[in-house]
């Protein structure tokens, strides 16, 4: 768990695979993430049979075991511990914290979805090890959610002592509003996913980043 955390820590490049917005093989797509400097990795399925979603994950922990980008799997913490992933990422209306960690154990990483202070300090204070704050902007992903605003995410981000990674249609034309409000990690999934180069968006958005 101490390197895992170290990596969470170190990271910056948070990239999402959404199974709605895949082409091909998502073990393929991680691995050209990984390779190419993403730090961490999502699946993200909200539709799939468990039985697809573990079959999923198996192949992209298989695909990322020689890499040393994170694979967390969104939503279900019993596939994070079947498929060998780093960890789960669980929003507000999944199971608690506590329920989570008592599946996926000590050694595994926890995120929590959080779209204002209030929810991120009760995640922190339940056990989080990181929170996706959000949506910064409106994004059809979180269809019907109201933005938190980049004020928002600065004021948040003053109080939280654990990885905060913003996330909510942030692309090129809006990150450096993003990293003005001192928030240097960040999560995507169409502003690499639609990309014509994904390799070359990555590279882009990690040196972004770690400037």
């Amino acid at each position: 768990m101490r390197l895992r955390r170290r990596r969470l820590r170190e990271s910056r490049l948070y990239a999402l695979i959404d199974k709605d917005t895949l082409k091909g093989p998502a073990s393929a797509l991680a691995k050209k993430l990984a390779v190419s400097g993403a730090d961490i990795i999502q699946l993200r399925d909200k539709n799939s049979p468990k039985v697809d979603i573990l079959k999923e994950a198996l192949s992209i922990s298989q695909a990322l075991k020689n890499t040393r980008s994170l694979f967390i799997v969104n939503d279900y913490p019993g596939i994070a511990k079947s498929s060998g992933s780093d960890g789960v990422h669980i929003g507000q209306s999944d199971v608690s914290v506590r329920a989570a960690r008592n599946i996926v154990g000590k050694n595994r990483l926890i995120g929590v979805s959080c779209s204002d202070l209030k929810q991120a300090l009760k995640a922190q204070n339940s056990g989080a090890d990181y929170i996706g704050v959000g949506p910064v902007f409106k994004t059809s992903l979180k269809a019907g959610c109201r933005p938190i605003g980049l004020k928002g995410i600065k004021d948040l981000n003053k109080r939280i002592s654990i990885p905060v990674f913003a996330i909510g249609n942030i692309n090129k034309d809006n990150l450096s509003k993003v990293t003005s409000c001192g928030i240097n990690r960040i999560a995507l999934c169409r502003a690499l996913l639609k990309t014509r180069n994904i390799p070359k968006a990555v590279k882009y958005f990690s040196a972004r980043l770690k400037k």
